[in-house]
């Protein structure tokens, strides 16, 4: 029975479909016989960008808030590496939020 790992990202909801299928496509969501299976939800990004940040969105040294989507899907522990470079490749932000954390359970 493969590993299974959490994996939780934030991306504003203009990117959020990009993002899920690079995550899908590179192996996140596999459920049994299901692929790009992920559950999101919407919900408020604050973050205040640093001197030599590059945002996406805001200023430097300015408060700002964001829509964004919380997209939570499983991974097996030997699609993590490539699955996290996939959301890297696809999130607009240059720093973008995730963590990820084992758990039980398998994938069918």
């Amino acid at each position: 029975m493969p590993r299974l790992h959490a994996l939780v990202t934030y991306v504003p909801e203009s990117h959020a479909d990009a993002v899920l299928t690079a995550i899908g496509d590179a192996g996140a969501g596999r459920i049994g016989n299901y692929s790009h299976c992920s559950f999101t939800v919407r919900g408020m990004g604050r973050f205040t960008p640093l001197d030599g940040a590059e945002p996406f969105v805001g200023a430097v040294g300015q408060p700002e808030h964001v829509e964004e989507v919380r997209v939570e899907c499983v991974v097996e522990s030997e699609k993590l590496d490539g699955v996290v470079l996939a959301l890297r490749a696809a999130h607009p932000y240059e720093e973008p939020a995730m963590m990820s954390w084992p758990v039980d359970g398998h994938t069918g």
